[in-house]
C-alpha cells in the first residue's frame, strides 16, 4: 500500500504535486488549505501568471517548459490554463541589448524558441511602445500567461478523481513527530496521520517549518502590482499581445481584457525591499482582501509609473486604478527549496516556487517521492545545498532581500553578493589580504581569484584583448600565476574543498557500496571515484584517501554529498564534516619537491610518495596529511592540517619557497590549468543527468569490484554506447572567448551547450567543454559556439590538451 501523504497548501504547487502523485498511483493524498479552495489567499491567488521559460539554470528552464506543456493541455471553464501570448523583453541600454543576445544564446542552449527583433518589430507586437526609446527586443513566442487558479482547480479535480482529498479551511497548528520522523499534521479541525508531509505553503513555509523544527530558508517579500483604469487609447489587437518586460527599469506589463475593456497590469521590482514576517500575516478571514495582498503604497510605485509612461506614452492619458503589494518568496540564492529535510525524516519541502516552474516542480518532487530520484538534475534546488553558515535568519534575510533587488539586474556568472561578507575564511586570509587577493565567494567562503602582488609578473605578457563581459572578474595576473605554476611553484588555498571523515568498522564496505571505484587498497592509497544515483547518473566525484584500515578522508563537492552519505551510513560508520576545523594548501609546480622536501624528514620522492598516495608527515613544526594529487596537472601535494596550524603551514611554505620564486595562485589560474588538463567539475560539466561513460569518467568505474549504488543501471553501457559526450573544444581564433552555457552549433543547428570555459594560457587559446552528440564529439569536428549573437568557430580536440603522457605529474 502506498504511503499516506499530507500536502500543506493548495496553491499551484500543492495542486500540481497532488495531480502528479496520484497520476503515479499514490492515491492516499490529503491536501490541507487554510483558506477556501477557490482562492486560497497565498501567492498563487494574486500571481500575474507570467511564464518566461528561459533561465540561466537549465533545470528551471525545463520546469517552466513542462508547466507550459501541462497547463496548455489543462482545461478549466472550457479554456486552456495557459495562454501562449509570447514574451517580449526590450532593451533601452547597450548593456541590456548585449544581455538579450546572451539570453538568446541561453534559449538556444536549452531548446527554447526565440528571436532578436528590431525596435520597429517590437512596436508592431506592442503598438503602445515608443520604438525610438529601444534598441531591440527578444521575442519568445512559446512563453505566455498561466491561469494559476483555474490550473489549481483542474489539477485538483483530476487528483480527486484518482482518490486524493482536498480540505479547505484547515489551519495547521502542529507537526507530529516520533523518533526523528514525521507522523502527522494537527489542524484546528482534526489530526491527519502521515508517513510523508510536504510543505507547499509558499511564504508560510517558515511557519510550518518551525512547527517541524526545520529551517525553511526563504524570505517573504512584498512586490508591487498595479492595474490601470480601462484605456480609451488605441492599443492594437487584444489577442496575442506578448508579456512585456522593461528590465532596465525593473518593470513588466501584461494586458487584462474584461468585458471588452483593456487595462494594463504592471509589476515593479524597482522599489525598496519590503520584507514580511510570515508569523504576523493575517489569517484569511482577518485580511482586508487576502493574506498575500497587502495595501498598495503609491509613493513606492510613483517612479515606476513615470518610467512606464516614458516607455508607453499612451499611458499618460490613463491612471492607476488599483494596486496591491503582493507577498511571495525569495531564497538566499534565488532558487527553489525542494526535497526532504535532514532534521525530520519524511518532512519534505516544495517551497519558493513561482507559477512559472510550478508544474515542473510538482513532477520532479512526485518522481523523487515515488521512485527515489527526479529525472531532472535538481542539485541547485535541493534544500540540503545550504551550508550551516547559510541557514541563519540574518543570512536568509539579507540575501533574500538582495535577490529581490537583483531580479531584473544583469548578473555576471562570477558576480558575488557583497553582503554578508566575509563570512567563511581560511586560516590564510590575513596573508591573502596582504598579498592583495581579489576575492569572490562560493558556499560562503572567500576565495582568492588572483593576487595583486603578482601584477609585476604579468607585465610584458602578450594576451588577447578581452571583450567587456569576459574581462569582468578577470585579470591578466591570472596568466602570470598560471605560468608560475607551470614553470616554478605556486601555493593554492584549497580550504573550501569540502572534507569528510568516514570511520568505523564498516567504513570500507560502506564506501565500496556507495562509490564506483575500487577502494580496497592498502592504507596510504588515494582513489578518484564517483557517487552515482540508482539510475547511474553522476551525483558527485570524490577523492577518497584510506588513512587507516577503518578511517578515510573524503574530498567531495558540497553539503549534498555529506547528506547523501549520512542518509545511507549504517550504524557502524560515522560520517563527519571536518572542513570547518581543517585547511589545505595545494603546492604545485615543477619545483614543488624542491620546496617541500627540505621541510620534512619523510621521503617525498616519486618512489617514496607516489601519485595518488597519502602520508602523515611534519612540514616544519606542522603535522599534515600529504596527498599526492594535482588538479592543475603539475607535480605537487595537497597538504592538510588543523585550522589552528594553518597560518603556520602557509608561512613555512611561503618562506621556504622564496628562493624558488613561489607565488600565491588564485581560482582564475586554477580553472584554466584544470581545463588544460581535462579535469571535470561536478555540477558544471556533469550532473545526475549524465552517466560516467558519457562524461569521460569510465576509468573511475570498476564493474568487477562487487555491487555498488547505480551499478545495475550501468550494465551493458560503455563509451561506445554513449549517444552524447562531454567534448573538449578549442576556439579557432586565439583571441576569442566564451564563458559557459553558450549553445554549440553542429552543421548550423544548436546541438549542445558549453559547460566550462577558460583561456588556456599554456596552449594559447580558449578552451570550452561542451555536451555534444557522440557523432560530433570526434576530434577534428568543426563546430560553432554562439557568443553574444556571433558564431565563433571551434574544433573538437583530443584531450587532455596538456601533458597527455603525465610527465609533469609523474616525476
Amino acid at each position: 500500500m502506498n504511503p499516506r501523504v499530507v500536502i500543506i497548501g493548495a496553491g499551484v504547487v500543492g495542486c500540481s504535486l497532488a495531480d502528479e502523485l496520484t497520476a503515479r498511483g499514490w492515491t492516499r493524498v490529503t491536501v490541507l488549505e487554510q483558506g477556501p479552495l477557490k482562492s486560497p489567499g497565498g501567492s498563487t491567488s494574486h500571481a500575474p501568471g507570467l511564464v518566461f521559460q528561459t533561465n540561466p539554470c537549465k533545470t528551471l528552464t525545463e520546469f517552466a517548459a513542462y508547466t507550459v506543456r501541462k497547463f496548455t493541455a489543462l482545461l478549466e471553464d472550457g479554456e486552456p490554463c495557459f495562454q501562449p501570448v509570447g514574451g517580449l523583453e526590450i532593451a533601452t541600454s547597450e548593456e541590456r541589448w548585449a544581455e538579450l543576445h546572451r539570453k538568446a544564446g541561453l534559449a538556444a542552449s536549452w531548446g527554447v524558441r526565440g528571436e532578436l527583433l528590431t525596435p520597429q518589430r517590437c512596436a508592431e507586437l506592442w503598438p503602445m511602445l515608443d520604438a525610438g526609446r529601444i534598441l531591440g527586443g527578444f521575442h519568445t513566442p512559446g512563453d505566455g500567461l498561466a491561469r494559476a487558479l483555474p490550473a489549481c482547480r483542474a489539477q485538483a479535480r483530476r487528483a480527486t478523481a484518482r482518490g486524493a482529498r482536498f480540505l479547505e479551511r484547515h489551519t495547521v497548528t502542529a507537526i507530529e513527530r516520533d523518533g526523528g520522523r514525521v507522523t502527522g499534521v494537527v489542524t484546528d479541525r482534526g489530526t491527519f496521520g502521515a508517513d510523508i508531509v510536504v510543505c507547499a505553503a509558499g511564504f508560510w513555509g517558515p511557519v510550518i517549518g518551525a512547527m517541524a523544527g526545520v529551517t525553511v530558508p526563504l524570505l517573504p517579500v512584498a512586490h508591487q502590482y498595479a492595474r490601470t483604469a480601462p484605456l480609451t487609447v488605441p492599443t492594437g489587437s487584444v489577442a496575442g499581445r506578448p508579456i512585456l518586460r522593461f528590465q532596465d527599469r525593473d518593470l513588466y506589463f501584461r494586458e487584462h481584457s474584461e468585458a471588452g475593456n483593456i487595462r494594463i497590469g504592471m509589476g515593479s521590482y524597482a522599489h525598496r525591499p519590503m520584507p514580511v514576517d510570515p508569523f504576523t500575516v493575517s489569517a484569511y478571514d482577518d485580511a482586508p482582501v487576502m493574506p498575500s495582498a497587502l495595501p498598495f503604497t503609491p509613493e513606492d510605485f510613483a517612479p515606476s509609473w513615470q518610467d512606464a509612461v516614458g516607455l508607453l506614452p499612451a499611458l499618460a492619458q490613463g491612471r492607476i486604478e488599483e494596486g496591491f503589494n503582493g507577498v511571495f518568496s525569495f531564497t538566499p540564492d534565488g532558487m527553489p527549496v525542494l526535497g526532504e529535510s535532514r532534521e525530520l525524516r519524511g518532512f519534505w519541502l516544495a517551497e519558493a516556487v513561482w507559477v512559472t516552474h510550478s508544474a515542473g516542480v510538482g513532477k520532479a518532487v512526485a518522481e523523487w517521492l515515488t521512485t527515489g530520484e527526479p529525472a531532472a538534475d535538481i542539485h541547485a534546488c535541493d534544500v540540503r545545498r545550504f551550508e550551516e553558515a547559510q541557514r541563519s535568519p540574518s543570512y536568509i534575510a539579507e540575501r533574500g532581500a538582495q535577490n529581490f533587488v537583483e531580479v531584473y539586474d544583469v548578473i555576471h556568472p562570477l558576480q558575488p553578493m557583497e553582503q554578508p561578507r566575509p563570512l567563511r575564511v581560511s586560516p590564510f586570509f590575513s596573508r591573502q589580504r596582504e598579498l592583495g587577493a581579489y576575492f569572490l565567494e562560493g558556499a560562503g567562503w572567500e576565495r582568492p581569484h588572483w593576487y595583486e602582488s603578482n601584477a609585476p609578473l604579468a607585465a610584458g605578457l602578450e594576451l588577447p584583448e578581452r571583450d567587456s563581459w569576459s574581462a569582468r572578474y578577470w585579470s591578466p595576473i591570472a596568466a602570470a600565476e598560471a605560468r608560475a605554476t607551470r614553470e616554478r611553484v605556486a601555493l593554492y588555498d584549497m580550504t573550501p574543498l569540502k572534507r569528510l571523515s568516514v570511520t568505523g568498522p564498516g567504513a570500507l564496505d560502506f564506501l565500496q557500496r556507495m562509490t564506483t571505484n575500487q577502494l580496497a587498497k592498502r592504507p596510504g592509497s588515494v582513489t578518484y571515484t564517483l557517487l552515482l544515483n540508482p539510475s547511474g547518473g553522476v551525483r558527485s566525484d570524490l577523492t577518497v584517501a584510506r588513512l587507516a584500515p577503518d578511517a578515510f578522508q573524503v574530498g567531495c563537492n558540497s553539503e549534498l554529498d555529506l547528506d547523501w552519505l549520512l542518509r545511507h551510513a549504517p550504524d557502524d560508520v560515522r560520517v563527519t564534516d571536518i572542513t570547518p576545523g581543517t585547511c589545505c594548501v595545494g603546492v604545485w609546480g615543477p619545483l614543488a619537491r624542491a620546496l617541500v622536501q627540505p621541510l620534512t624528514r619523510e621521503d617525498f620522492s616519486h618512489r617514496g610518495l607516489g601519485y595518488f598516495k597519502a602520508r602523515r608527515a611534519f612540514i616544519g613544526c606542522v603535522p599534515v596529511t600529504a596527498m599526492r594529487l594535482s588538479y592543475v596537472g603539475e607535480l605537487g601535494w595537497e597538504l592538510y592540517t588543523s585550522a589552528d596550524l594553518g597560518l603556520r603551514l602557509w608561512d613555512t611554505l611561503w618562506e621556504a619557497g622564496q628562493p624558488y620564486g613561489v607565488v600565491a595562485g588564485g581560482r582564475s589560474a586554477f580553472n584554466s590549468l584544470r581545463l588544460e588538463k581535462g579535469y571535470r567539475a561536478w555540477g558544471a560539466d556533469m550532473t545526475t543527468e549524465h552517466n560516467p561513460y558519457e562524461a569521460g569518467l569510465g576509468f573511475a568505474v570498476r564493474m568487477d569490484k562487487g555491487d555498488f549504488m547505480g551499478r545495475a543501471a550501468l550494465e551493458g553501457l560503455g563509451e561506445k554506447t554513449a549517444a552524447r559526450r562531454l567534448a573538449c573544444l578549442t576556439l579557432d581564433d586565439p583571441a576569442a572567448m566564451v564563458m559557459g552555457k553558450e549553445p554549440v552549433y553542429v552543421d548550423g543547428v544548436p546541438k549542445g551547450y558549453v559547460t566550462s570555459a577558460a583561456y588556456g594560457y599554456t596552449v594559447g587559446r580558449a578552451i570550452a567543454y561542451a555536451w555534444l552528440p557522440a557523432r560530433a564529439a570526434v576530434p577534428g569536428t568543426a563546430v560553432h559556439i554562439e557568443y553574444f549573437g556571433e558564431k565563433v568557430p571551434a574544433t573538437v580536440a583530443t584531450e587532455p590538451l596538456f601533458d597527455p603522457r603525465m610527465e609533469h605529474i609523474l616525476t
